[in-house]
């Protein structure tokens, strides 16, 4: 078969991985000016390493990318160190990534330690997704673990992930996060770029053709049944095309799906992601420990916050600032809906603001500390799941025949990522060639 694949991010890479190994043709097109989508770094002249523009890591668990890491004969670049992860209390730094920890942590009495380390275990160590679907996450952690612990721990986490809709996001979600997710967490030899680029040089050695900066702007049926992608050159055809888009964009680009598998895509709520990253001249976090910093908010307004962003991510307590020609590289990330105006604000305006929240962390910042900075914007990037969202996702083959979809929106109860990535652009490989057999 003559097949297209519309996005070079890791999921379509994934995909024609597969299928070129099965003897078709693969043809890539990608809008951006590179590969890797999400997962995709950049170098500045000081650094011996690329570094994401969307902080990233993996799980000892994340078995999809493990496996295709093993295939590449990348193994070797692949390495676990353990960081620190902690929560701000009481204006104060706390870990808070242990069992220990846990029984330690200041805000907690006994009774709640008990209480946390229970009900947390039973999420760990089983299965009931499905059920827990049929919940808000919202109600169901704040009847179990109560209303202090929730308080405390689950519901600034779902503000900041989810801002207006935290509590409409089912407690599936919360489960998946619970029971797969490792303290120990993986980063690449060249980060995340290393990979990106081996397995885009896997898929050009299978005889991959991957076109960048070429934005597919239509998707129709011709004659033959074969698939017509308008591109910027012209009109091309093929006998398949998987689409690794924003359910949002599939819509645009192929309005002749039915009605039906339209309005599922255009249901899918989603959020978008913000992330200003920072070279400082020396480390932010007093501790010098910390990497992931979950901070408390209260309402998922931004501005009614003393911190206008979710998450602070100090990624050289993680990986030496050695490999960043010394700079200390902090994120400060955020989730917005796709309209909010952080999407709209300049630079130098973002800079200004999530910056002007840094003492709040360590009172001795001074925006002097910042040799340079950098602002990623995304408008799809955190699937929102609602209740029963199972009963809600488009099939990965669409009502039009030849044309598969295969979106972060897809990988629920497990919440988005690399790895999820793999999995599903493999899965849809393995559907295209299921069919093609029978």
């Amino acid at each position: 078969m003559q097949i297209a694949v519309i996005g070079a991010g890791v999921a379509g890479l994934a995909a024609a991985y597969d299928l070129l190994a099965a003897g078709h043709e693969v043809t890539l097109y990608e809008a951006k000016d590179h590969v890797g989508g999400l997962a995709a770094g950049f170098k500045d002249a000081r650094w011996e390493w690329p570094l994401e523009k969307f902080y990233h890591h993996l799980f000892k668990s994340d078995a999809a990318i493990i496996q295709l890491v093993a295939e590449l004969g990348f193994s070797d670049r692949l390495f676990f160190p353990r960081p620190t992860t902690s929560v701000m209390h009481n204006g104060r730094i706390v870990p808070f990534d242990s069992p220990w920890r846990w029984i330690t942590f200041p805000g907690f009495n006994l009774l709640d330690v008990a209480r946390f380390g229970l009900v947390s275990a039973y999420l760990r160590f089983s299965k009931p997704w499905r059920r827990l679907e049929q919940f808000t996450a919202d109600a169901w952690l704040r009847r179990w673990y109560g209303d202090k612990i929730y308080e405390t721990t689950w519901r600034p986490l779902l503000i900041g992930k989810f801002g207006p809709y935290y509590q409409e996001v089912n407690m599936a979600w919360m489960w998946a996060r619970l029971h797969v997710r490792s303290p120990q967490l993986g980063y690449f030899v060249g980060g995340f770029q290393a990979f990106v680029d081996r397995l885009a040089e896997a898929v050009q050695q299978r005889g991959g053709v991957i076109h960048l900066q070429t934005a597919v702007q239509s998707i129709k049926v011709v004659e033959n049944g074969r698939l017509a992608l308008t591109i910027p050159a012209g009109e091309v055809c093929y006998d398949r095309v998987l689409a690794t888009t924003s359910p949002g964009l599939l819509s645009r680009l192929a309005p002749d799906l039915p009605a039906d598998y339209l309005g599922q895509l255009l249901n899918l709520q989603s959020m978008g992601a913000v992330v200003l990253t920072l070279a400082l001249q020396r480390p932010l976090l007093p501790d010098r420990l910390t990497y992931w910093l979950n901070i408390p908010a209260s309402s998922p307004h931004k501005s009614q916050n003393s911190v206008p962003f979710l998450a602070l991510v100090e990624h050289t307590n993680y990986i030496s600032p050695a490999h960043y020609g010394g700079d200390h590289i902090v994120y400060c990330g955020d989730y917005v809906t796709p309209e909010h105006p952080y999407f709209q604000m300049s630079h130098a305006e973002i800079e200004a603001l999530f910056t002007g929240a840094l003492t709040h962390f360590n009172p001795e910042f001074k925006p002097n500390w910042v040799r340079q900075s950098w602002l990623a914007r995304e408008k799809y990037a955190q699937p929102v799941p609602l209740l029963n969202h199972s009963a809600h996702i488009p099939t990965i083959r669409t009502p039009l025949p030849g044309l598969y979809f295969a979106s972060m929106s897809q990988v629920y109860p497990w919440d988005r990522g690399t790895n999820y990535a793999v999995e599903i652009g493999r899965r849809a490989a393995r559907l295209m060639l299921k069919e093609r057999e029978a």
